[in-house]
């Protein structure tokens, strides 16, 4: 159905979802597997179509994983290209418009753009939600179920602030480095940032203007994933490359809460790629050989510290630095904000869960997964079976943990996403796993595929107690929200769930 421009005073559905990106249509995805014909669903974002982060992200972006796997549910795409294309904005935004058709063929569902939920109450079996246009008019949902698939919130990048009056400040957001002003000069770039959005700003410019001067003021440095060992082509995929569900086994028996340090030289030596001098930060980001060696080549400077202002400086022009250096850069230099928009934005704490279970919060100060691609699709499992509350998920405050120890972050999720999927394997019936079109490990072979899942099954009982102590020893070391939920909604203990159940993933 269309979006609903009248503003009824009262709407009733049966489940009502808050956010239209990639963990929102997840969620939708699920909820289309419990409704039955005659029960209706209200889909409502705060932007004027569905995509999420997608419809702000600047236009250069490039998804830096093969797209098949960057869907909702098990819903393939018509791209026709090869799996290892890199899609861009305008195809994935085409393969949502793609999967709602899908699902709008599947369930009954009401969208409504335009709309911000200001907030909800339970009250007698019943979740009431206040929403307000983006023209101030007003509307109450009254809902069985609410999914919150605020997802990681994301807004877009300003410029950066400059006292200087001859450099220019943009931000990738609102300036495409293809086009315009920026395209025209010939004038220096200086990139601030070393993760996923400065390698996607660096290769754009050195590729489109090679010989450009382009510098990068990189921080404490970035590492990334390495595509061509993740997600080999060819006969590779057979025998070669690092499959990545064994790998996140390893690294997480390796990781004890205590040992960062050791388990990001492992990572970086087995799986990691890196166009930077120093490496700190890793946030679970893809680079291929190719794109490093294009922008190695290209880079003029790249220089390791933290902006603090451009400044206008006896007839110079100079960048000042977090260290207390000064470097001097021409005066009619570009400045590009790439210092990253992820688990920026820190709102009030939420569980992932009202007591009733009629509430699901899918959101980073709450995370249970890895990706929020991935609690949109399983938590309404959960949820539609009655398992919601009853299993003790960990969650986690990722913003808290990324400001306090940025080296523990990524080591602390894949703990997190292991440790509750084999909370889920317990308790969901294979189907949901076979049905889980976001799985990467889906890359390999059949054979490879089943390999990695008998390793899975034969061992998650058995490894979760220390996947509990790497969890609860991050939780004191770094005094951060890192435990499962009682029955009450509050933070309890740890608990260890019982080892019996369903049939395990498949």
């Amino acid at each position: 159905m269309g979006n609903d421009t009248t503003g009824p005073g009262i709407q009733r559905c049966d489940v009502c979802i808050v956010g239209a990106g990639i963990a929102g249509l997840n969620a939708l995805f699920t909820t289309s597997q419990y409704l039955s014909a005659g029960q209706r669903v209200i889909l409502l974002d705060r932007r004027h179509r569905a995509g999420g982060m997608w419809v702000d992200t600047y236009a250069y972006v490039r998804l830096h994983q093969p797209h098949p796997f960057f869907t909702v549910g098990n819903i393939g795409w018509t791209l026709g290209a090869e799996p290892s294309h890199l899609a861009t904005k305008h195809e994935v935004l085409a393969q949502f418009d793609h999967c709602l058709d899908v699902l709008r063929e599947r369930i009954a569902i009401d969208e409504y753009y335009g709309w911000t939920m200001q907030s909800d109450a339970e009250a007698d079996g019943v979740v009431r939600i206040q929403c307000v246009s983006d023209d101030g008019r007003t509307m109450v949902i009254e809902a069985k179920h609410l999914i919150k698939a605020s997802a990681s919130d994301v807004e877009p990048n300003d410029p950066l602030p400059v006292s200087s009056t001859t450099v220019r400040s943009v931000s990738p957001n609102y300036c495409d480095m293809r086009a315009g002003d920026i395209d025209d000069s010939n004038a220096p770039v200086w990139i601030i940032g070393s993760g996923k959005t400065a390698m996607d700003t660096a290769y754009a410019l050195i590729t489109r203007h090679p010989g450009r001067e382009v510098n990068l003021l990189a921080g404490s440095g970035t590492y990334f994933a390495h595509r061509d060992r993740l997600f080999p082509t060819g006969a590779k995929r057979w025998w070669g490359g690092v499959t990545f569900n064994p790998f996140v086994d390893e690294v997480t028996q390796l990781f004890d809460g205590t040992n960062e340090d050791e388990v990001a030289r492992h990572w970086r030596e087995r799986c990691g790629v890196w166009v930077t001098p120093k490496t700190n930060n890793f946030l679970l980001g893809l680079l291929s050989t190719a794109e490093r060696d294009a922008i190695a080549a290209g880079l003029n400077d790249i220089v390791m510290d933290h902006f603090v202002d451009a400044v206008d400086h006896d007839g110079r022009t100079e960048l000042q630095l977090r260290s207390g250096a000064v470097h001097e850069i021409a005066p009619d230099s570009w400045i590009v904000n790439c210092t990253g928009y992820l688990l920026k934005r820190s709102g009030p704490y939420e569980p992932y869960t009202s007591p009733s279970g009629r509430v699901l919060s899918l959101n980073a100060r709450a995370a249970t997964l890895h990706l929020t691609t991935y609690m949109g699709y399983f938590l309404p499992h959960l949820m539609f079976t009655g398992q919601l509350t009853q299993l003790p998920l960990y969650e986690l405050d990722m913003i808290d943990l990324r400001q306090k120890c940025n080296a523990a972050f990524p080591h602390t999720l894949m703990t997190l996403a292991l440790h509750n999927l084999s909370l889920m394997t317990d308790v969901l019936p294979t189907k949901v796993f076979r049905d889980c079109g976001l799985d990467i490990a889906r890359w390999y072979p059949m054979p490879r595929q089943l390999l990695g899942t008998v390793q899975f099954l034969a061992t998650h009982h058995r490894r979760r107690p220390h996947l509990q102590r790497t969890l609860d020893t991050v939780a004191r070391r770094f005094d951060v929200h890192c435990a499962p939920l009682s029955t009450s909604g509050a933070p309890t203990q740890p608990v260890t769930a019982p080892a019996a159940g369903r049939a395990g993933r498949g």
